[in-house]
């Protein structure tokens, strides 16, 4: 029996074959680079940061999924100063703060994802979701963002700490009505 000829056209779907073949590839590759150069990379360039500028952090390396690896910028734990006085006793238990987190985390794909985990303190209102810095394929990550990611860090943590109801003064909004009867009186006596 001769075989009948498809009438299928696939031309349109064959391109989104190969993509996703080419992006299947391109996870393989991305995964391969985040051992082999990445991880290295982010390591030693957060230690010398810590080290040059004396901040008091460690770096954490959370390796026990494969290909889903974490590699984090932590400011740690201490002690609030904020205490739950506990019912019928002087005694008060301590509300502990997490410090923050500067996170590299290797995304499924084989990508990086960057984030911001905000300090938060135990028992005292909920933690402020995390700050997605970018997503970046592992050839576009060069050791010079680690500076400008840690700065980005230390400032949301600066802020976070600091936090107050002050409004920036370039911010400024005057309230309404404000200046309103003046322009108005130019407008209307034409000076």
């Amino acid at each position: 029996m001769a075989k009948e000829k498809s009438t299928l056209d696939v031309g349109s779907l064959q391109s989104k074959v190969d993509s996703y073949n080419q992006i299947l590839a391109n996870t393989e590759n991305y995964r391969k680079d985040w051992g082999d150069h990445l991880k290295p990379m982010i390591v030693n360039g957060l230690e010398q940061i810590i080290k040059s500028t004396g901040l008091n952090a460690t770096v954490e390396v959370k390796d026990n999924i494969s290909n889903l690896e974490v590699v984090v910028l932590n400011l740690g734990q201490d002690v609030s100063g904020i205490g739950e006085k506990l019912e019928g006793s002087d005694s008060t238990r301590p509300m502990i703060k997490n410090k923050g987190a500067l996170v590299y985390q290797q995304l499924f794909n084989g990508k990086l994802l960057i984030l911001i985990m905000y300090p938060f303190i135990e028992g005292y209102g909920e933690p402020r979701p995390p700050r997605t810095l970018e997503i970046l394929r592992p050839q576009e990550m060069k050791e010079p963002f680690l500076l400008r990611h840690v700065e980005e860090f230390m400032n949301e943590i600066i802020s976070w700490e600091d936090y107050d109801d002050d409004i920036d003064e370039t911010a400024k909004v005057n309230p309404i009505g404000f200046n309103m009867v003046e322009n108005n009186l130019d407008d209307i006596t034409g000076t």
